[in-house]
């Protein structure tokens, strides 16, 4: 119901860019440009989790981009989905180009993004699901390019993990070992499929890097990586001159 009320609000209120305060506008023009103006980019996490996939990100998680993730996600601005999930869409794009370089062509059952799951709890709080949102959102950019590709939320949490906030590398890793598990009949829902892990932000990896090895002990593999929206600018493999740069039950 929050989520409905969030929407219509949209629509009916004046807005103001949520990259930027200007006003009437969701989303300016050079805010976006930030958010998914250029060719996404490996990332590598400083504290880099052990069995993390390759990990694309289409803009550099600072400035208004943060701005636009925080309001998508902590405010409940629904609009931003569009534009976030059109830069997770370069991302997608950039795992399933760099999987063909591997000579691994997308397979007949599509791409099927995964979104890392949020906390019931936070779900709840929040009115929403910002990451599956999101990568809904990605999905029907993907298909609108030629790309099959569709999500499934086969993961679910199997214990409750600390808030994230303030921990260190290893110390999220600590949290969040064991913590995911994939659903019942999940692996079976993504028989075929080009996986990819989608979540909204990275920041050491550990939630990726769990993400992958659940998929992993459950058959529902091979991954071909995973794509954020924003990454740390430090993380960015090759930093580009113009860089834009707890988890939900399954349905």
């Amino acid at each position: 119901m929050r989520g409905w009320w969030q929407e219509l609000a949209g629509l009916v209120l004046p807005a103001a860019c949520a990259g930027c305060g200007a006003p009437r506008a969701v989303l300016c023009a050079a805010c976006g440009r930030a958010l998914g103006g250029g060719a996404a980019g490996p990332v590598r996490p400083s504290g880099r989790s052990r069995g993390l996939p390759p990990v694309y990100a289409a803009a550099a998680y600072e400035g208004a981009v943060r701005a636009v993730v925080l309001a998508h996600k902590e405010r409940g601005a629904l609009a931003l989905a569009g534009p976030l999930g059109a830069a997770l869409a370069e991302a997608v794009a950039a795992v399933v180009a760099a999987a063909e370089d591997r000579a691994a062509v997308v397979p007949p059952a599509g791409v099927v993004l995964v979104p890392v799951p949020s906390a019931v709890r936070q779900v709840r709080a929040r009115g929403h699901d910002p990451v599956r949102r999101t990568a809904l959102a990605a999905a029907g950019r993907l298909r609108r390019a030629g790309v099959p590709a569709r999500v499934a939320s086969v993961l679910r949490q199997v214990r409750p993990v600390a808030d994230q906030a303030g921990l260190g590398a290893r110390e999220r890793r600590e949290n969040l070992a064991g913590a995911l598990a994939v659903c019942r009949g999940g692996a079976r829902s993504a028989a075929g499929a080009r996986l990819v892990l989608v979540d909204d932000v990275i920041t050491t990896g550990a939630t990726l890097a769990e993400a992958a090895r659940a998929l992993g002990a459950a058959g529902a593999g091979p991954v071909a990586g995973a794509a954020v929206v924003a990454a740390p600018t430090g993380s960015f493999v090759r930093i580009r001159s113009s860089t834009r740069t707890e988890q939900h039950s399954c349905e």
